[in-house]
Parts: C-alpha cells; structure tokens; sequence
C-alpha cells in the first residue's frame, strides 16, 4: 500500500513537471532585443550662430570659445545629433522612477533635450552664478515659469501627457531647449556621431518614430527577435533657413 502511494505521488510530480516545462523554457528563450542605427540629413543645414554671452561674464568665462545655437547639430558624414528616438506603437515598457536631470550650466541647457516618460519625475538644477528664469511653454500640459537663483534647490515637477515642450529663459534669450515628454519609457537621443541605441525590447513589431525640432518626425515598422539586433536608419531633409 505504501509503495503504491508513492508511485502515485511520483506520477503527479513528474506529469505537473512536464506540464510546467515548456511555459519556463520558453520565459528564458524569448530574451529581449535592441534597434539600433544612424540619423543622416540630405540637402543644406542652416549654419548655426555664435552666441554672445557678453552681457553675462560668468558663463562667458566658461566657454574657451563661442557657443553656438544647437537647433540643427551636424557632424562628419551628414549626421544630425540631438534627435529623439522612441516606441511609438508597441510595448511601451515599464513606468519609469528614476528623476531625469536637467542642467543650467554656462547659460546652456544641459542637455539640449532632456528624454522622459510621462510621469517620470524631472529635476532642473541652477549650477550657473547667475539666476535664470525657466519657462517650459506647454501646450498639452501646464505652462508655468519660475525663477531659480544661484544655489537653490532643484525645481521639481511631472508632466502627465505626452508633448515635446520648448524651454526658454526669460534671463538669458540665447537659452533654448526641449523636454521630450514621451508615452514610452524605450526611447534615445542620437549621439555626436548620429547613432542611437534602444536596448530591452521585448520580441515583437514596433513602431519608431524619430522627432527633430526643426525638420519634424519620421517613422518606420521594426520587428525585434530574441535576442537580436535590428538595424534602422533614419534620413531628415535639411533646409537651409
């Protein structure tokens, strides 16, 4: 009777095992992918222009030579820099906690975009010895504008919708940026060199989209495999005003 027991016991073990066995196989199997690729311009960029720091000397002082407006930033081989990438259509990924981190420093926006997801917690530092005057316009969101003295704390807020944001200084003309508030937290900006990078994407179709403040969005329809990785380019027009 006891070893007859068992064998049932051995029996059920081994049927909920096999039962159980392919849904763990296939968890581990299907791992994550990446899109990468270069941003390319054809045609003419506007020549960006020399900015005059003249009338605040301690960001003048910061610079070695003149800084120049960053709306269209080419390099080597007609590559654009400062383009945000990001998952249109598909899984848009987890929520996201970490505070994105944006900078006042030299009478620049540092960096020139700062990416986020909506929600995600953005904190604006003065690192400059000057005060500046913030002002995101927002037309989705709230549109607020607040001065931030030498020293204070970070200015800390969220954004609850999706919206590419100018950002301005009131203080200081010259100061331009963007905060890229997106509905997906697999997003990129393109480096010095064009390229950009999306890791962690779960094996599916997607929709990319790549937004550039002056020559506008393009998309295209990726697939990511497990554990692949999936190339795609993007080429903007430049127009030279």
């Amino acid at each position: 009777m006891h070893r007859r027991h068992f064998s049932i016991i051995a029996v059920v073990v081994l049927v909920s095992s096999a039962a159980t066995l392919p849904g763990r196989i296939n968890s581990h199997a299907l791992a994550n992918g990446t899109v990468e690729g270069t941003i390319h311009y054809t045609g003419t960029p506007p020549k960006m222009k020399p900015i005059d720091m003249a009338k605040e000397p301690s960001c003048a002082s910061q610079h070695a030579k003149p800084v120049l407006t960053e709306s269209v930033t080419t390099d080597e081989g007609n590559t654009l820099e400062d383009v945000v990438i990001y998952v249109s259509a598909g899984d848009q990924g987890p929520a996201a906690t970490t505070p994105v981190e944006y900078d006042q420093k030299g009478c620049q926006y540092v960096p020139h975009i700062a990416p986020m997801r909506v929600g995600q917690p953005l904190e604006i530092y003065n690192h400059d010895q000057t005060s500046h005057n913030i002002h995101p316009m927002a037309k989705v969101n709230s549109e607020w504008n607040k001065s931030q003295p030498p020293g204070s704390p970070p200015i800390k807020v969220t954004y609850d919708k999706a919206e590419f944001i100018p950002v301005k200084c009131n203080v200081h003309p010259w100061m331009h940026g963007y905060f890229a508030v997106l509905p997906t937290s697999h997003y990129a900006v393109s480096g010095n060199d064009g390229k950009f990078s999306l890791k962690g994407l779960p094996p599916g179709k997607y929709t990319l989209t790549a937004w550039q403040e002056r020559f506008g969005t393009q998309t295209a329809e990726v697939t990511v495999t497990s554990g692949g990785t999936t190339k795609t380019d993007f080429t903007f027009k430049a127009v030279p005003y």
